[in-house]
């Protein structure tokens, strides 16, 4: 790597830092929600941005109404790192909820305001700026940028999903998700994902004689789900490698969401969020279901699943229940070790001056793609994680331009820019 050519990339991004705000807001002004709304305008921009400075784009439309847009520059014979982010965002909601224009991009003397700044147009500016900035510098690549935007991870995910399962993460050695984590963490690895269907059978009868005949299915779900908690007993195995990520997960956890919620880390989490019962209102129902959103830690065991669900089941002291799991996805995670997490690590900390820790996420989403298909994959990219989903969501210009240094000076030790 070329110690001059790094400065001067690092100095060419602070020089036109203003044109990456500019290029967040021109993001968030494109309407993108999903899956009230389209993709096309956001995507076509994307590819005129890039197009500008040379870089060619392709453009897939496998998934009808969700365009996938990839790239690449370099050499794939070096270092191959993927470039992953998503350009559509959750739907605005109610306006009235909002203090600004959710699509106006505004930008305030520290923030960018509107619907997808930190989840993640940000982020997908700060990859688009990067590359830009390489290019039209004329660096020579030691390795390959590989990049992969896609238009339906708010709904449904297939775009990450087809580009693995179509060859398109072939020969990467490493691939950064600029989804939305703040500056302190490095997000290396996450909890799976299992759903969990309970149903309770009872007896018919009228609703008239609802109190004095019949089972009903629904007060006895009810009564069930009282015992639901226990399920978050079951703990994940780390293997002692993992001991440091481990604890720097728990602390993530809690500064973020408090109320105890380190123990989402490495114990099962089960939320009730369906229940659906009954036929008619003046009929005691005779069945019941409750679909259940569980989360697996790594290392866990799924017959100590099975086992706790089925000890729940009898500490409620319920019969007629039966209870089915259907698991989609493992808990998958990145060396604490691995090149791609030391190099982002020790650039994040150089330039915010502070702590940054590498840690495990209580949830999911398509990093276990590339995981899955052996890729060191993080998520590192700029948020302020309370306005995402929600009304009056915004990002800090610092957190933004931040996130583009860091990127830059790992590229650069990543891929051997000359």
């Amino acid at each position: 790597m070329n110690q001059e050519t790094k400065k001067k990339l690092h100095e060419a991004v602070l020089a036109h830092k203003d044109e990456l705000v500019q290029l967040v807001s021109q993001l968030i002004q494109i309407n993108s929600e999903n899956p009230c709304g389209t993709q096309d305008e956001v995507i076509a921009f994307v590819r005129q941005y890039l197009g500008k400075c040379g870089i060619e784009t392709q453009q897939i439309d496998t998934i009808e109404g969700h365009p996938i847009v990839t790239a690449e520059m370099g050499n794939r014979s070096g270092y191959n790192l993927i470039l992953n982010g998503h350009v559509d965002v959750v739907p605005i909601g109610d306006p009235k909820g909002w203090d600004f224009d959710p699509c106006g991009g505004e930008i305030t003397e520290t923030t960018i305001r509107g619907r997808g700044t930190s989840d993640m147009k940000a982020g997908v500016a700060c990859l688009l700026f990067t590359m830009r900035m390489l290019k039209e510098s004329g660096a020579k690549l030691g390795g390959c940028l590989r990049l992969h935007i896609v238009s339906d991870e708010e709904a449904g995910g297939r775009g990450t999903r087809w580009l693995c399962e179509n060859g398109y993460a072939d020969g990467a050695q490493a691939c950064l998700i600029a989804e939305p984590t703040s500056y302190d963490n490095i997000e290396i690895g996450q909890k799976g994902g299992m759903h969990m269907k309970l149903i309770a059978h009872g007896t018919p009868a009228h609703g008239s004689l609802g109190n004095y005949k019949g089972d009903n299915a629904i007060m006895k779900m009810g009564r069930l789900l009282q015992h639901v908690n226990e399920l978050t007993a079951v703990p994940g195995h780390f293997a002692p490698e993992q001991k440091q990520a481990l604890e720097n997960s728990r602390l993530v956890c809690e500064k973020a969401n408090a109320n105890g919620s380190a123990d989402a880390i490495d114990h099962l989490t089960c939320n009730p969020g369906i229940i659906q019962g009954g036929n008619k209102i003046n009929m005691v129902p005779d069945t019941c279901e409750c679909l259940c959103d569980c989360r697996l830690p790594i290392g866990i065991r799924h017959e100590d699943i099975e086992e706790a669900v089925k000890k729940m089941i009898e500490n409620s002291g319920e019969t007629g229940i039966e209870y089915e799991l259907d698991y989609h996805s493992e808990a998958n995670f990145t060396d604490y070790d691995a090149p791609i997490v030391r190099m982002v690590h020790k650039n994040a900390e150089a330039i915010w001056g502070r702590t940054v820790l590498p840690a495990y996420q209580w949830a999911s989403s398509d990093a276990k793609y590339y995981r899955d298909l052996g890729i060191q994959t993080i998520q590192y990219g700029p948020a302020n994680c309370e306005g995402i989903h929600g009304y009056n969501e915004d990002v800090d210009i610092e957190d933004v331009i931040h996130a583009a240094e860091i990127y830059m000076l790992s590229f650069c030790e990543l891929l051997d820019v000359e």
